[in-house]
């Protein structure tokens, strides 16, 4: 199933085996296409969906939350600063647009900008994917980090209306609900 188009923006999925447990949902995969690119592990056994499910959720009750001061910065910057203060530096001293390590990775933590990996496998080839609202649009930034630093030609930055891409998150929600929902349970 896929929600969006696949040359600009989309969530693609499948359930591959039902799961009456919540917790689990269903086995398959969930990837996020973002200007052609695609972003996770599309195979059908890469993940649990009920995290991705529960992701998808959360972002559509926090519209309007994912923000920060530096939301307008170069995308290859922006996912080079995040993959230094998340994962590779521990110097409370340097700086990011501005502002120190901690003051920068608590933005991105208490507004909620890293949406993949969303804590499954989905996203275990790598891939990263960044969501911005900024007034009353949504910039999503995503890249692959195939090893402890981003690549840059995987770096793909696209602009959206709010409405469109909220509008997509429910969409995928609802078709991946009615599709579970037909399916025979384990």
């Amino acid at each position: 199933m896929i929600a969006g188009d696949t040359s600009c923006f989309a969530i693609e999925s499948a359930i591959t085996r039902a799961f009456a447990n919540l917790g689990l949902r269903g086995l398959g995969f969930f990837v996020i296409h973002v200007l052609g690119r695609c972003y996770g592990i599309k195979s059908a056994d890469a993940t649990m969906l009920a995290n991705s499910l529960g992701e998808v959720e959360g972002r559509i009750l926090a519209r309007g939350k994912h923000t920060a001061p530096f939301d307008r910065a170069d995308a290859t910057e922006i996912a080079d600063a995040f993959t230094n203060a998340i994962y590779l530096d521990d110097d409370d001293t340097k700086t990011y647009f501005g502002m120190t390590e901690p003051q920068f990775t608590e933005i991105v933590n208490s507004n909620w900008l890293m949406w993949a990996p969303d804590g499954d496998e989905a996203f275990d080839d790598g891939s990263y994917v960044l969501q911005f609202d900024v007034g009353d649009q949504v910039r999503l930034i995503a890249f692959n980090r195939p090893d402890a630093f981003v690549d840059p030609s995987s770096v793909r930055d696209v602009w959206l209306s709010a409405g469109v891409f909220y509008g997509l998150l429910q969409q995928w929600r609802e078709e991946f609900l009615a599709e579970w929902g037909t399916m025979r349970k384990e």
